[in-house]
Parts: structure tokens; sequence; C-alpha cells
């Protein structure tokens, strides 16, 4: 069971709550967020729910049978919509691409891609400047000193940044120059790593786990969430199977079922999904009309010379045609 108090409610009012979840036999778990305090209340016995939500104290009562309890939209019937600001928004109706390059390389490289996306309208740029590779001798990004000039510059653009971090050290030093925090398919389960990203008020993109379930992608969230940050994002970049044709497999039916289960909002990642250029425009496409609530695509000028994942990454023209049929494809998918 979720109860949401009231803000502002007394202490008296407060300790009656209290009153009648000691006399059915639950226990509270006390949870403040940037917007709300809500109790988490366990317990088996059955009782009238009413009997909680008449209370003065109480804004809002559920039941929630999932593990998953916050996220759920058995919690949250509306979907939640994460307020990046500037009028940047995604979920709720709100629809957002994110394009850039797999890692940040140099200035220029950060300079060129920002005019491509100001010129398209895109308003989140991804890149990497912590790079988890398979090996110890690939590039591994440009670290905080990169990060901090990327910032500078898209700042200065009104480019919203979103990037991995990797370990609990770097939040602190990140934060300042971040709009969302990515934790990549590695971490998905690096629960240290979530319960202090629920510490902070930045946004969180939620990558699904290589061999991960939905239900424990959506336990990840959870962790985030119960720590006091609302601003959790899930996304879908494909699982690995045994098929050898493509990187990994990309769950379409992932995204639906995610926001049948969760009021969250719900992000593609067709080039990881994939992994093979020539297939990330129709996947991304597949996916809006599956309901994603924003793609996040890697681009480069030249793909050919990127540092990390360039037989994924598409060049300027495709991603200017892709940025169009996304377009297209969302008008269609509103008047279905």
């Amino acid at each position: 069971m979720i109860i949401q108090l009231e803000s502002g409610a007394s202490q008296q009012a407060i300790a009656e709550v209290e009153a009648v979840l000691s006399d059915i036999g639950y226990k509270k778990n006390e949870i403040s967020t940037q917007f709300a305090k809500y109790w988490v209340c366990i317990g088996k016995n059955e009782f009238d729910i009413r009997r909680i939500g008449s209370l003065a104290a109480v804004s809002d009562v559920h039941r929630v049978s999932d593990s998953f309890k916050l996220v759920s939209s058995k919690w949250k019937v509306g979907p939640s919509c994460v307020d990046l600001g500037d009028g940047v928004k995604i979920g709720g109706g709100h629809f957002q691409t994110m394009m850039g390059p797999c890692s940040i390389e140099s200035d220029a490289q950060i300079e060129e891609t920002i005019a491509f996306l100001k010129n398209n309208n895109i308003k989140i740029m991804r890149g990497g400047v912590y790079k988890p590779r398979s090996s110890p001798y690939s590039f591994r990004g440009l670290g905080q000193d990169g990060l901090k000039i990327w910032s500078e510059i898209a700042k200065e653009a009104g480019v919203k940044i979103v990037t991995e971090v990797m370990q609990v050290s770097q939040i602190e030093a990140m934060a300042d120059y971040v709009d969302i925090f990515q934790v990549g398919a590695r971490n998905s389960q690096n629960f240290n790593l979530l319960d202090a990203l629920g510490q902070v008020d930045t946004a969180v993109l939620l990558k699904r786990g290589m061999s991960g379930t939905l239900d424990e992608l959506l336990s990840s969230a959870e962790y985030i969430f119960s720590h006091g940050n609302e601003k959790v994002m899930l996304c879908e970049r494909g699982i690995r199977t045994y098929e050898t044709a493509y990187r990994n497999t990309f769950d379409i039916n992932a995204i639906p079922i995610l926001k049948e289960k969760s009021h969250l909002p719900v992000v593609s990642d067709p080039s990881h999904g994939v992994g093979i250029r020539k297939y990330v425009s129709s996947v991304t496409l597949s996916s809006i009309m599956a309901g994603a609530d924003a793609a996040i695509v890697e681009i480069h000028s030249c793909p050919q010379k990127a540092f990390s994942d360039g037989q994924q990454t598409l060049d300027f023209n495709q991603a200017e045609k892709l940025i169009s049929d996304i377009d297209k494809v969302r008008k269609l998918y509103s008047e279905l």
C-alpha cells in the first residue's frame, strides 16, 4: 500500500494515520522526494482502504501488489513527465529525440554536433565522457575535463546534456554539468549507484541490463525513486540473446508493457538495440509506434572515424532524414 501525505499535514493528523496502521498491523517506510512525501506500507491483514483514505493527513492511497511500488502504474495511474527545464519535457505526451556521438572526442566535435542539433530543433545531446568499454585498451572518454567543456558549449546553445555516470564517486563532480544522468546496462543493478542517484535532483535515464527482465528494470527504478528522486526514465536498449545477426535483440514488446506496468517515461535506444547503422532508423520508428516517449540515437559527422561504436552511428544526412521521419510517424501515432 502507498500513502501520499497531504503537504503541510499536522503532526496530530499524521499520528492518526500511524495509529490506524498500527491497528491493522502494517509497517511504514517513509519516502521523501522532490515533490511529495509517501509511506510505503507493508502488511498482510485485510482492511477497508477507505479507513485510510478518509484521514485528514492522507492525500491519496492505493493498494499495490507489485514488488516495485512507487514506479507502478497501480499507484499512479496517469503517466509521469520529467521536466528538464526551459520547456524540455519527456513523457505525459511530450516526446524528445536525443542525439549525439557515442563518445565526446573534442571541442570541434561538440560544436559541430550542437550546430546540427539546433538546426534540426533537437534539444538534448547525448555523449559519453566516461566510457565502459569491453577492452581496457579502447578509448574510454575525456572524463571530467571533457564534460566541463561540453557543458559550457551546450548551455550557451540552450541544449541539454545526457551522459553516463559510472560510479558513486563521480556523481557530485558531474552534477553541475549534467541534465540527465545515464545508468548504462552494465550498472542497471549497481544498487549503491542507484541509491546515490536517488539522493540528487537530476533526471536519471536507467537502461535495461543486457540480460535483465522488465521486472528487474522496474525494481532498479524503485531504488532511485525510493531514495527521493522521482525524475526517472526507463530505457529499452536491447538484450543479449542467441541471435548473432545483429548486436542485441531490441525488445519492441518491452515498450508497451513497461508503459502498462509503470507510470515512468519509456525511452528507446535503437543504436545499441540493433547495433547496425542501416537498421537504426527503422527500429527507431518502430519504437515510436510502440509508444516510446523519447528516442536516444547515436550520430557523428563521420561515423567511420568515430572513436567508438561507429558501426551503429548515423551520419548527419541519415540523422536529418530520421528526424523528418520521426515527425511523420509521431503524427500518425497521434491519430491512431
